[in-house]
């Protein structure tokens, strides 16, 4: 078994680029800062609050209808404007932004008749300023705190992660040596290869077929140590393989099972990995046998846990979840990241 390592747009060198207008995050992020911009206006050129608060139902009708068409079409066209160099998916927004508040413009005063707006050009040139606005945020965002910040927590979570793996894999080879040399030494090639792999480069997004092998790499030295009694059942025929998703998701998730809900039982126990595609989200589910409901889970390790919620929310933002929870003697965790969302990082 050799595992090479793959590289993604996500792994190189970071480089200014367009948030992913389909992200959840950014899509809240946009609304959150263009309401307060439409208040911050209307306060500006108002004697007063309460007279800028009257005047909402005056202006609203056209900046919410503009903002709800901008913030869709955007939505819409998120993988080709994610395509344009920097520069021109700037203007493409830019441009998107004023022209639709200039039909907008025209389009209500042909249907209710005169508004108190300023015409077309003035409001083609607030959405334009505002688009610029807003841009220049998820610029400064993503240069200031995306790239340095956020790798220096994922490496941090990684190194905290790997040395745990090392010595329980470390462990299992001691352990057959003198019993069966040759299990050993696979054991050995096994870590070798799962080690190239993690050690390579600081990655931080991989495909899931590549987390799936590294995740059998690790059972496999498990097995090795455990025989029988750990029982392992994989459902990821449907798993959508080139999805993007944090590196050493799935192998923590496991090595918790093994340690907590196979270890401790005399008579070993079952894990279950189920992977799938539903509703455009990828899901991903571990469960393991457990004897005591009330007290396994009380005693597990949650750290892995932790750091992988942490990862998923710098990835994903709000859009990945992770979720315990107990079901018929079985501990089981829940993960739920969007389909390669990941290989276009949100600003």
């Amino acid at each position: 078994m050799h595992l090479e390592p793959a590289t993604s747009a996500a792994e190189r060198p970071a480089a200014v680029t367009l948030p992913d207008f389909r992200n959840l995050g950014v899509i809240l992020r946009i609304l959150v800062i263009a309401e307060l911009a439409s208040l911050g206006a209307l306060l500006a050129h108002s004697a007063d609050g309460f007279e800028a608060l009257l005047r909402v139902p005056d202006s609203g009708l056209l900046f919410e209808s503009s903002l709800l068409v901008v913030v869709l079409l955007l939505f819409l066209l998120s993988p080709w404007l994610g395509r344009l160099p920097y520069r021109q998916g700037v203007w493409a927004v830019i441009g998107l932004a004023a022209g639709v508040s200039a039909v907008q413009d025209a389009a209500l005063k042909a249907w209710v008749g005169s508004l108190p707006t300023g015409g077309g050009l003035k409001a083609a040139a607030v959405a334009a300023l505002l688009a610029c606005l807003i841009l220049a945020y998820f610029n400064w965002r993503q240069r200031v705190l995306s790239p340095a910040l956020a790798e220096a927590r994922l490496m941090a979570l990684q190194s905290r992660i790997r040395p745990h793996f090392l010595f329980n894999s470390l462990n299992t080879a001691v352990s057959l040596v003198r019993r069966d040399p040759r299990l050993a030494e696979q054991v050995l090639l096994d870590m070798s290869d799962l080690f190239r792999v993690l050690l390579a480069e600081p990655r931080s997004l991989v495909p899931l077929a590549d987390e799936i092998q590294l995740a059998r790499s690790y059972l496999q030295i498990e097995q090795l140590r455990l025989g029988e009694r750990l029982r392992v059942k994989w459902d990821c025929e449907n798993a959508p393989l080139d999805a993007s998703v944090p590196i050493l998701l799935l192998q923590p998730l496991l090595e918790n099972a093994v340690r907590y809900g196979v270890e401790p039982a005399s008579g070993g126990g079952d894990v279950f990995v189920r992977i799938h595609a539903e509703g455009g989200a990828l899901r991903i589910e571990v469960a393991n046998s457990i004897r005591d409901a009330a007290a396994e889970v009380s005693r597990g390790n949650r750290i892995a846990l932790a750091n992988i919620e942490e990862r998923l929310a710098l990835h994903f933002d709000a859009e990945a979840q992770l979720r315990t929870f107990q079901k018929d003697a079985r501990f089981v965790v829940q993960v739920r990241l969007p389909i390669n969302a990941g290989s276009r990082v949100a600003a």
